[in-house]
Formats: C-alpha cells, sequence, structure tokens
C-alpha cells in the first residue's frame, strides 16, 4: 500500500474553518455489465456471479473510511454510474444511499441519479429504487434505430428502449437520456428526424454525444483496420450545430457542449465536476477531489480498477485506493478551467479568483485569449469568460491555445 495511503488511513488533513460543511457530489461506481458496449472505455466488466452481499458490504465499508477522514462535507449529490448500475439489487442501493446520508448530512434537495440501461429497466425494480431514495434516472437509449443499436453492441431494441423511458417516467419525476450520433452512413436528415423523435417524448434533459474512437476500445481496433469510417469534419458540424438549434427551439438549451436540460433540469452531480467542487468516488477505477489541507489545492484519489482487486482491497484496508496525491492550488485552478469551460455559462471570474487567491488571467495566456475574442471564439464579459457557439465545439484546441 503506498504510503500516502497509509497516510490517509492513518490520520485525517486538518482542514481549515472554510472548509467545513463544503458540500461534495459522492459517486458510486458499479462496473458490472451484461455485455461490454464496443465504444466503452468505461471501466466496466462481465462477470456471470457476482457475491451482491460481498459487494453491499465493500462499498459501505468504504464510504465508512472516506466518512472517517472527511467528516465535514455535506453531500450534494449522490450517482451512481457504471458499468449498468441498474443491475444492482436495490437493497444495496439503499444501504448505499443510507450509509452515505448518515456520514455526509444531505442537502435537503439532495439528486440521487442511478444510470439504467433499457435491457435491464422493469417496473417493480424501478419502482424499488425510487423508494430507496432515487430521484432521477439517466436510460442509456443510444439510438432509436435498431441498426443503429446493433452496430453499437446495445442489447435493446428501439421499442424496448421507449418502453424502458415510459417505466422511467412512471417512477421518476426526473428523467434523462443518452444518444448517439454521428454514426457510420448516418446522413444529417437522419439525424434530424431522430432527434424530433426523442425530443416528443418530452425530456426534461438530454445528453447527447458524437461518437468518439477511445483507443483501447473493440471499436479502436476496427476503426483502425477500415471496418468502418465515420462522417467527415464538415458533417459532423453540421450535425453538431443542427443539434443546437432543434433543443434549443424545444426548450432544451445545452448548458454543457453535449449536455440540454430545460431550465431548472440541469445535471447537479455533473456541474459539481465541472465548476470545480469537491467530490469523492466510491467503488473499482472511481476518482475524487477532496478538501486539501493546502489551502485551495486537492486530494486527488483514484480508486483500483479491476473490481476483484478492489475488493480484495477494501476487504483488507477498509478502502481501495491505488493512488492518492496532493494537487496544489495552480494545478487545481487550471483543472477548473479546463472543466468550466465545458460550459456554456463559462467561467464566473470572480469565485475563481476567490476559490484560487488568484485572478483568472494569471492562468491564461493573453495573446492567445485576444486572438480568440477577435476570431469571435471566446467572449469576455465583467464577471465571466466563456466559449462562443462558434468556439464551443473547438474547446479542446482552444484550451491548448489559452492555458498558459
Amino acid at each position: 500500500m503506498p504510503a500516502s495511503t497509509a497516510d490517509l488511513l492513518k490520520k485525517p488533513p486538518q482542514l481549515s474553518g472554510s472548509d467545513l460543511q463544503t458540500k461534495a457530489a459522492i459517486y458510486v461506481h458499479w462496473p458490472f455489465c451484461e455485455r461490454k458496449c464496443p465504444y466503452c472505455d468505461f471501466n466496466s466488466h462481465v462477470r456471470e456471479q457476482v457475491d451482491q452481499k460481498a459487494w453491499r458490504t465493500a462499498m459501505l465499508m468504504e464510504i465508512d473510511t472516506f466518512a472517517a477522514k472527511f467528516p465535514n462535507l455535506r453531500a450534494k449529490s449522490i450517482f451512481f454510474g457504471g458499468g449498468t448500475p441498474s443491475l444492482m439489487p436495490p437493497e444495496t442501493t439503499a444501504a448505499i444511499i443510507e450509509q452515505i446520508k448518515k456520514h455526509w448530512h444531505p442537502d435537503y434537495n439532495i439528486e440521487v441519479t442511478l444510470e439504467a440501461n433499457p435491457s435491464s429497466i422493469e417496473a417493480a425494480r424501478f419502482r424499488d429504487y425510487a423508494q430507496a431514495g432515487v430521484n432521477r434516472v439517466s436510460v442509456g437509449v443510444q439510438s432509436l434505430k435498431d441498426s443503429s443499436l446493433k452496430f453499437l453492441g446495445r442489447l435493446h431494441s428501439a421499442s424496448e428502449a421507449l418502453a424502458a423511458l415510459d417505466i422511467a417516467r412512471d417512477n421518476f419525476d426526473r428523467v434523462s437520456f443518452d444518444m448517439i450520433y454521428a454514426l457510420p452512413d448516418q446522413s444529417l436528415e437522419e439525424w434530424q428526424t431522430e432527434l424530433q423523435q426523442a425530443l416528443s417524448f418530452s425530456p426534461s434533459h438530454l445528453s447527447l454525444y458524437q461518437l468518439t474512437i477511445e483507443e483501447g476500445t473493440a471499436f479502436y481496433h476496427q476503426y483502425k483496420r477500415g471496418k468502418f469510417t465515420l462522417p467527415d469534419e464538415e458533417l459532423a458540424a453540421a450535425m453538431f450545430d443542427i443539434t443546437q438549434d432543434i433543443t434549443k427551439a424545444a426548450g432544451l438549451p445545452a448548458y454543457e457542449i453535449s449536455n440540454h436540460a430545460k431550465c431548472g433540469e440541469e445535471s447537479q452531480h455533473n456541474l459539481a465536476y465541472w465548476q470545480g467542487d469537491p467530490y469523492v468516488g466510491i467503488g473499482p477505477g472511481a476518482h475524487g477531489r477532496l478538501p486539501s489541507a493546502a489551502g485551495s489545492g486537492a486530494v486527488a484519489h483514484m480508486q483500483t480498477k479491476r473490481p476483484e482487486d478492489w475488493l480484495n482491497t477494501v476487504k483488507a484496508n477498509g478502502v481501495g485506493i491505488e493512488t492518492l496525491d496532493q494537487v496544489d492550488a495552480d494545478e487545481r485552478a487550471v483543472e477548473t478551467i479546463m472543466m468550466s469551460l465545458r460550459l456554456k455559462a463559462g467561467i464566473d471570474t470572480q469565485s475563481f479568483a476567490a476559490k484560487f487567491n488568484k485572478p483568472l488571467t494569471t492562468y491564461i495566456d493573453h495573446e492567445a485569449l485576444t486572438e480568440l475574442i477577435n476570431s469571435g471564439h471566446m467572449e469576455e464579459t465583467k464577471d465571466h469568460l466563456r466559449t462562443t457557439a462558434k468556439g464551443r465545439p473547438l474547446l479542446n484546441f482552444l484550451l491548448q491555445k489559452l492555458v498558459a
């Protein structure tokens, strides 16, 4: 066990008064899936059998360990991600929620999200999740076309996805779902029709992602071998633009590059990431940024990825940490810039300066910023720095120029 991990287990950090009762997002990773999707680079695994009792015990134990060392957090949100959390027994979900609330006093309106795949959605099961304390679900629909679902390696059909959305809406007031576009041979008109169909279900939140080929996935090797091609840059850009126009007209404008919501329905959990707030990661491969004794920095942790290794480490040590590092204030400031510029609102420059005791301009290349403002890719107001509609899809390129 690394010395830094041992230090966490032996003694809690001395937090400053400003850190007391800091709001934090709590992420819980359930690593198991029925099948590994060919585009997925998340920490997900297929297992024939899962010892549910052992996993519930380990999850609760890890929460206890983190809470003992960081007792002064308030739970702003809880997010069950994966993997496929809708394969988790509802009694396990209930126990985890109860344990988090016991240690980290929750906000009165705490958001509790569970990701679900249509193939694992059942009415009775969803009623149990609602009774357990889940109040928001995110459904991995991905497409409303059977041919696209087959290509994406999904286990459900389009009709099953629509039935799953009906079950979700019957049990939860807040329902989001994911769609993937810019698929091989997909035309602009086809995506427009599919998006309009998705909006006909009156969602309050949509996550709309262009297909990206991630190294290490099955798609990566297929793409390298020329098994399929993706839309060219011009068509992909047109798909992005029409997505913004259609969702805005439907009352779900983009509040982040790939996320769209009605006013007040934004994902509070994901906003914590994008705004640079603290978060705790529970479960295999989860990571977090915890308050640090070193002022505006953070304690960065990442959990062991392989499920069996994580489980054994928790049994032995009470926590499955693989790495634990101190992130200094300047590093955390740069992280916050890179995440906050994903948001349509951009960076609140006054809040940034208060958090890091330095103005935003300390970390920004002034010449590059002027160039990007003049080119229409960035805009600066009295209290915000943000990308424009023209610059948002080019964020990675902008960040390379901006961050000093």
